[in-house]
């Protein structure tokens, strides 16, 4: 192994590390991937998650100034297939082997400097929110899952960005109540944590969010079987905790995090495998 390749490793397996603190469900996810795509959806994800705490933790700083530097450096290191940062590094590694487009890198960052200045949403402005910071980030991955043909990348983007949709606002609609008052963030239009959550406007998120795992499905029996499995168990996860969430009262909602814990993700594993091996019984789910 060269100082090169051994610095990639290190990199990389700085990406996992940071993937595995802060996300369990993710984590197992990308476990479930075959041993060959692996390492580039950590560096996806622990790049992302790197830019999640600079807008979500370190309020005591300049967020925005640390933001900019982070994207320049981003940037940086994919055009110059280096970076002193190792997880950018990891990240830079994964971009270019599977020539990630930098439109969908810009539209994430758009939408994590948005978490700076906008505390309400409008429909637009959620729209162009999730897009950019899950949707994109399932497109980088569809980059990765389908090894760079264009033609099954392009068949699979409508479902690949419901499902980052999807997952995104089952964490909004879990995370309400700290979003409001740890971060003055309100996302879904019309919510007001200060007058409780109405039934008619949870109902309303709830049939938005079926919907998109409607759509959502329908692409993942189309995926490679290196990475069915784990895109199906992370799908099978947040349909469960979305299935909890739905199931909660709107006043429980807004005083409790709901979970799934542990032992329930983990008994997901052996059926969703036998799943996976199927392509037909993704549609059944």
């Amino acid at each position: 192994m060269t100082n090169l390749e051994r610095y990639l490793s290190a990199s990389v397996k700085s990406s996992k590390f940071v993937t595995k603190e802060f996300s369990t469900s993710f984590s197992l996810g990308i476990k479930c991937l075959g041993k060959d795509i692996r390492s580039y959806v950590y560096s996806i994800y622990g790049f992302v998650r790197v830019a999640d705490e600079i807008v979500d933790t370190f309020f005591d700083s300049n967020q925005e100034a640390i933001l900019d530097e982070f994207e320049a450096a981003t940037f940086s290191a994919i055009t110059e297939g280096f970076s002193t940062n190792v997880i950018l590094h990891s990240f830079q590694h994964a971009v270019n082997q599977f020539k990630i487009d930098n439109h969908l890198v810009k539209a994430f960052f758009s939408s994590m400097r948005s978490d700076l200045n906008k505390s309400k949403h409008t429909q637009q402005s959620l729209n162009d929110y999730v897009y950019g910071s899950a949707e994109v980030v399932g497109l980088m991955c569809l980059k990765i899952f389908v090894n760079g043909n264009q033609k099954s990348y392009d068949n699979l983007i409508y479902s690949a960005k419901k499902l980052g949709s999807a997952f995104q606002k089952v964490n909004f609609f879990r995370d309400m109540n700290e979003d409001y008052f740890e971060k003055g963030r309100v996302y879904f239009p019309g919510f007001d944590l200060e007058k409780n959550l109405d039934d008619s406007l949870k109902k309303k998120i709830e049939l938005e969010i079926e919907s998109e795992f409607v759509e959502a499905k329908k692409g993942i029996y189309k995926l490679p079987n290196s990475s069915r499995f784990g895109v199906l168990l992370a799908y099978r996860y947040y349909l469960k905790l979305y299935n909890k969430l739905k199931s909660t009262s709107s006043k429980k909602l807004l005083n409790k995090r709901i979970r799934v814990n542990n032992f329930q993700k983990i008994m997901l594993i052996p059926t969703t495998y036998v799943l996976s091996l199927f392509s037909f019984s993704a549609k059944k789910l």
